[in-house]
């Protein structure tokens, strides 16, 4: 089934799930990793990279909300206050996985260096060349990036807990259903 259906998760929303999951681990290893980095010639390419993932995972955020509205996720498992935290932490992760793109395409448009995506496509300018822009679009860019992995554990720990208590809520994400 490709669509969700009111107690499950349909399979295109199951693979952009793990897909961007994937994807944000890719990027907080590599952000982390070029944040110890002097840019240069020989590791300019892991900007690049940095930033052509960057702007995938923001590409199928957007597909992502697009499907969910189209196609709407089933509620969370239980209700009270989890449900209401679940809620919100999907949103907020949702603003978080559109605002960390956008504000690191901010940044580096800020430098005055074209913005390439897989070394073929390059972006708009969607800042002033300044180094307050510059400045301003990495420091978001930095903070927002920290809010997430604080919310990512936070995400996956709930998830592991339900698991772990029978709900089903992890189990529903991987395989569609919450139980068999």
């Amino acid at each position: 089934m490709l669509k969700n259906s009111a107690e499950s998760f349909g399979l295109i929303s199951r693979l952009l799930h793990w897909g961007i999951a994937g994807l944000v681990v890719v990027m907080l290893s590599l952000g982390l990793r070029l944040e110890d980095m002097e840019p240069g010639l020989a590791n300019l390419w892991l900007y690049g990279l940095h930033k052509s993932l960057g702007l995938l995972t923001l590409s199928l955020m957007v597909a992502r909300i697009l499907w969910h509205l189209y196609s709407p996720p089933p509620r969370p498992i239980g209700g009270g206050w989890q449900a209401r935290v679940a809620r919100a932490t999907h949103l907020t992760l949702y603003l978080l996985l559109l605002a960390i793109p956008l504000t690191g395409w901010i940044g580096s448009a800020a430098t005055g260096i074209d913005v390439v995506i897989f070394d073929r496509w390059t972006l708009p300018t969607i800042a002033p060349v300044s180094p307050d822009w510059e400045a301003l679009g990495f420091t978001l860019h930095d903070a927002l990036t920290k809010v997430l992995i604080l919310l990512l554990f936070l995400h996956m720990g709930a998830a592991l807990k339900r698991e772990m208590d029978g709900d089903g809520t992890l189990r529903r994400i991987i395989t569609g259903r919450a139980h068999d």
